[in-house]
């Protein structure tokens, strides 16, 4: 196929409408429910005495059992919204299909690895944890900001499963790279570790492989018996909130497990957040910019942007727990990722929708009145 082959247009498509009256009441009040989630987690975590023990008692693929729960719960049913039949369309595209392996598998542990060093240079530990968390590309959370923002669901479901053979292919050599072969080369210190590649397979299978079988027997089976329009216009929205309410179920367990590590090193965690929130502004704008330069359309410039901005906390923090120890920096470091990407990545839906407004005018892509999130 062509790479400018056109989207699936949005109907009642409405840029004079301002983007928050475009949301749904819980959507526009997103950033509310999430930072009230971080803070009962945290809360839980400090109040509640063997909260975390008890989260953390039974594993999935080496993530507590609630958060786990958590995932499938929030990705089942954006998984279930995409067309399937259509995916063809995102393959055929090259451009897109290119710049996003550019910017996940190149650019993205590139910048990590340097804004570590340049802002970190005295903690090893720290730096470590970063660079790990720089080489766990998204497969999850990213499907939910990518709807949030209207993005394009199957070039999102087609990036999510090209990061997920990467991850299991190039993981364990990227941060052998990165950690002591680059180090070497210029003079720094260097760093061992040994990755778990079964751990990584594990985390992929799980957290990408059940939603994703899930969804796509559910898109099946649900237009085979009623029908594409039935099926998209009465059981998707029935199902929609269930992925917010299992992100802010996820931040729960997440904050609540990690909840004392985080209060207990305030300083630890703003030295931290800074090459995060470097990372994060960077790698989304660079991403948007290079969309909008390719002419990819607004829904394909979200999707890019998105699913090279956002990385696999689970399995960063998983990794790093499994090689370094649980109160290890790189634990820290890879906690303290969630705490940032949260409230950042939804601060960059709004980005996204206003920037459909002012820069997309004419593109049909752009998100139609009420197409905003609680529609997930």
């Amino acid at each position: 196929m062509s790479d400018t082959v056109a989207e699936t247009p949005r109907s009642n498509t409405d840029l004079d409408t301002p983007v928050l009256a475009r949301l749904s009441t819980l959507d526009r009040f997103l950033p509310v429910w999430i930072i009230a989630a971080m803070a009962a987690g945290l809360l839980l975590g400090r109040l509640v005495p063997g909260l975390d023990d008890a989260l953390d008692a039974v594993e999935v693929g080496d993530v507590s059992l609630p958060i786990a729960v958590g995932l499938l719960l929030m990705m089942y049913p954006v998984l279930a919204k995409v067309r399937y039949s259509e995916l063809d369309r995102v393959t055929g595209d090259r451009k897109l299909l290119v710049a996003s392996l550019v910017l996940n598998w190149l650019v993205g542990p590139a910048l990590m690895f340097a804004l570590a060093w340049l802002l970190l240079p005295d903690q090893a530990e720290y730096r470590t944890g970063l660079v790990i968390v720089g080489l766990a590309r998204c497969i999850a959370m990213v499907l939910i900001w990518n709807d949030l923002s209207c993005g394009d669901r199957e070039a999102a479901a087609v990036l999510v499963a090209i990061n997920s053979v990467f991850q299991i292919v190039a993981f364990a050599a990227l941060g052998w790279f990165y950690l002591q072969v680059l180090p070497g080369w210029l003079g720094l210190s260097t760093t061992s570790a040994e990755f778990s590649v079964w751990a990584i397979v594990l985390s992929v299978l799980v957290f990408l492989g059940i939603p994703l079988l899930a969804g796509f027997l559910t898109r099946t089976i649900g237009e085979h018996t009623v029908g594409r329009s039935r099926y998209e216009s009465r059981f998707l929205p029935k199902i929609g909130p269930v992925a917010l309410y299992g992100l802010l179920f996820t931040i729960v367990m997440l904050f609540a497990l990690q909840g004392d590590a985080i209060t207990t090193q305030p300083w630890d965690v703003v030295r931290i957040a800074l090459p995060l929130l470097a990372y994060f502004a960077l790698v989304f704008g660079g991403s948007f910019l290079l969309g909008m330069r390719l002419r990819l359309g607004y829904a394909k410039t979200a999707t890019l942007a998105f699913t090279a901005a956002g990385n696999n906390f689970e399995l960063a923090i998983a990794v790093a727990i499994g090689t370094f120890g649980v109160t290890s920096g790189q634990a820290l470091a890879g906690v303290v990722g969630p705490l940032i990407e949260v409230p950042v990545l939804v601060a960059l839906v709004y980005v996204s929708l206003w920037a459909a407004r002012r820069f997309f005018p004419d593109d049909p892509t752009v998100p139609a009145r009420g197409d905003g999130g609680a529609s997930l």
